[in-house]
């Protein structure tokens, strides 16, 4: 007997019937990124109320009625919902979110210089006061690696977590091995197409993925790490020669950032130019794209890949943070102690002072004074 098919459109998605409120600080990628998402998003269930810039000065998009320059006035509006920090200085941020947190504010940030420095004091804050900071846009783009570890590898214990965090660096490589160019020409084609800010040392210089990998330490293994406690070694030595090198052997150049726990408990942390084999998920992560690869004990492999950097992707993490803060979802930090102890040079460190050896970068590199070492570690 013959059966009828009906088919019909998916139901178009219905705002909350009141929209949370959000009282925006900084309009740069990032802002104008979550803004440009709204406005082709209306269903989403939030609306930008309030914009606080800096500078009154500054060219923007937008009519200049839309801006305003006091930041406290913001923060005591209780008629905001949540309030989305996303300027670039680590300082004022830090200003800022904690006296939002202060206030039992909802809190949303990018700023992964601010949150490497500063993590413990902000998750107490949160505890004592009930307010809630997320920042998922700090780590990895578009990628939602947090929430991933934080609720799904929550009490699961972790061997080893690899990624490529950083999209400028990883699109000058892919240059560089695409068009056999030295690392100035791909610097400057990046710095040209927008991959690549005007100073580029802390992307180049591996920095910026160091910060991330202090967040990540958190969420995967409990721990604190100050930034200077992780070996980070940066790309602006890198060659022509190196890049082919590596080609020859079937492997590619890759900033990776490693974390591994060693049989003893204790966890290595660096981030480093590295050899990638074909047999590594992160092999095919190219361009601005982002990769992480986490190994866990019963799960075993995960990978997740995104757009690492730009407007809209990380406007989508900080969309999808204002979801999950809607939905009533906070980090659980299960494996932290309680409360977090802040990293101190004077107590005995978790983090080993060396990478293991299952890593490995070939590359001959200079690193600190105290570590006038070649690091001899390959991603497989």
């Amino acid at each position: 007997m013959p059966t009828d098919v009906v088919s019909a459109a998916a139901p178009a998605p219905i705002a909350p019937a009141h929209p949370w409120r959000i009282g925006l600080i900084g309009f740069g990628c990032v802002g104008q990124g979550l803004y440009d998402i709204l406005q082709q998003h209306p269903a989403s269930g939030f609306v930008i109320s309030r914009i606080v810039v800096k500078s009154p000065r500054k060219a923007r998009p937008l009519p200049a009625e839309r801006f305003e320059f006091d930041a406290d006035a913001l923060l005591a509006d209780d008629s905001l919902d949540v309030l989305v920090e996303v300027i670039d200085d680590a300082d004022a941020a830090f200003i800022l979110v904690a006296a939002a947190l202060r206030r039992g504010r909802r809190v949303v940030t990018a700023n992964k210089a601010m949150l490497a420095r500063h993590l413990p004091a902000l998750i107490e804050l949160q505890r004592a006061r009930g307010g809630t900071l997320l920042y998922e846009a700090a780590v990895g783009g578009s990628i939602p690696v947090i929430r991933t570890l934080d609720a799904y590898f929550g009490t699961e214990p972790l061997r080893r977590l690899t990624g490529i965090l950083n999209g400028s660096s990883n699109y000058v490589l892919t240059r560089m091995g695409e068009d056999g160019t030295d690392y100035g020409p791909a610097l400057a084609q990046a710095q040209q197409l927008g991959f690549a800010e005007t100073d580029p040392g802390l992307d180049m210089g591996a920095f910026d993925p160091r910060s991330k990998a202090v967040l990540l330490a958190a969420h995967a293994y409990g721990l604190f790490l100050a930034p200077e406690q992780i070996l980070n070694v940066g790309i602006e030595s890198i060659t022509a020669t190196d890049i082919a090198f590596a080609a020859s052997q079937g492997q590619k150049i890759k900033v990776v950032a490693g974390l591994q726990r060693l049989p003893d408990g204790r966890v290595t942390a660096l981030v480093t130019p590295q050899l990638v084999g074909p047999g590594s998920p992160l092999f095919g992560v190219d361009e601005e794209f982002n990769g992480v690869v986490i190994e866990a004990d019963f799960a075993g492999e995960q990978f997740l890949r995104g757009r690492g950097a730009g407007g809209h992707p990380t406007g989508s993490a900080v969309l999808a943070d204002l979801a999950a803060l809607r939905q009533g979802f906070a980090y659980h930090y299960a494996k932290t102690t309680d409360p977090p102890m802040p990293p101190t040079w004077k107590s005995k460190s978790t983090c080993a002072p060396m990478s293991p050896a299952s890593l490995i970068y070939s590359i001959s590199a200079r690193c600190r004074k105290k570590q006038m070492r070649t690091v001899t570690l390959s991603v497989t």
